[in-house]
């Protein structure tokens, strides 16, 4: 039984250079304060910390599908993949990725290992827009397609900040979780009611908000998602949620906002794409963590604050194992 380890990483503003040709004019614009300084070596250097790590994942052997957002455009990953590529010569990673509206240019994005799963079709790529007065970034959907054939819809979330208070901006959270939810309904509609389906992504809310349990549907409860009548999410990161530490901390209080979600066709014993609960994890390598009191990720910096270039993103990535029945 084939194994497959997949991951989810907000990477922290991986912007492109400041004077960038790859960068919209509107982007230039909206961000032009803040990339000021941010030279090609920082994006770099940047690059290089972040493949140091995504190579210790998956016990050295890099994951076989990551999920990332805070990424500008298709020329940062295109560089990512080459590093991690360079450190781990036997993974060659595909990359799912399209300009977004977000009004800084931020994106979400797939890393998906070629030998891994099948290379995307264009009708298998969708980005659904999550409606709000401002831009912000779609979720993206890739119907990816193990090496047996067997279908998986994944869901890439970057849901809307809590910049203005965590209040104030819940009902775009909101949104986005009803966005979700409808999309997931849809998907096993198009493809069939067993088709495996997972979400991931850097929420900006935690797994007991009103966005995640009433809007997306998601719940704590495994027997839950397979006795409900209308889809559900099974949220996997409830237990980390329970502990002292979070994958993100603002003002020194953690928080859960980067999650796994998986609906009933990945939640049964039986089901030949499956998830093992017990292999979620927040990933905290040696060197990755702030050794003050507070046990937070290392900040690489840039986009108008400090730059520590031996620091690596303001989240902790997160992993998990699921196991395919041939």
């Amino acid at each position: 039984m084939p194994d497959y380890y997949v991951a989810w990483w907000n990477l922290e503003n991986l912007f492109d250079e400041e004077n960038s040709p790859h960068r919209t004019e509107k982007v230039a614009r909206a961000i032009h304060n803040d990339i000021a300084g941010w030279t090609p070596e920082l994006r770099d250097q940047k690059i290089a910390q972040l493949a140091s790590v995504i190579v210790r994942m998956n016990g050295g052997a890099g994951p076989d599908l990551l999920g990332v957002c805070e990424v500008e455009n298709r020329f940062v990953l295109d560089l990512l993949a080459e590093a991690v590529h360079t450190e781990l010569p036997g993974r060659k990673y595909g990359i799912v990725h399209a300009d977004t509206g977000d009004a800084r240019g931020i994106d979400v994005a797939f890393l998906y290992s070629l030998d891994r799963f099948a290379v995307p079709a264009a009708g298998d790529v969708f980005f659904h827009v999550v409606m709000r007065r401002n831009a912000t970034r779609e979720i993206v959907q890739v119907n990816f397609r193990t090496t047996t054939g067997q279908i998986l819809v994944v869901f890439g979330n970057h849901w809307p900040s809590r910049s203005g208070g965590q209040f104030e901006s819940a009902g775009y959270r909101h949104i986005a979780g009803e966005t979700l939810a409808y999309f997931h309904s849809r998907a096993l509609e198009v493809l069939g009611p067993g088709t495996p389906a997972l979400a991931m992504g850097d929420f900006n809310d935690e797994p007991f908000d009103v966005s995640m349990v009433k809007h997306a549907l998601s719940t704590r409860q495994r027997r839950r998602v397979i006795e409900a009548d209308t889809p559900r999410l099974w949220n996997l990161m409830w237990p980390e949620t329970g502990v002292p530490d979070g994958s993100f901390y603002f003002e020194n209080e953690p928080n859960q906002l980067d999650q796994f979600l998986v609906n009933v066709n990945m939640a049964g014993d039986a089901d030949p794409l499956r998830v093992d609960p017990a292999s979620v994890e927040v990933l905290r390598f040696p060197g990755t963590v702030d050794t003050g009191i507070y046990p937070k990720p290392r900040p690489f910096g840039g986009m108008g604050h400090d730059v520590d270039v031996t620091g690596f993103s303001d989240h902790f990535p997160i992993g998990m194992r699921v196991t395919e029945t041939v």
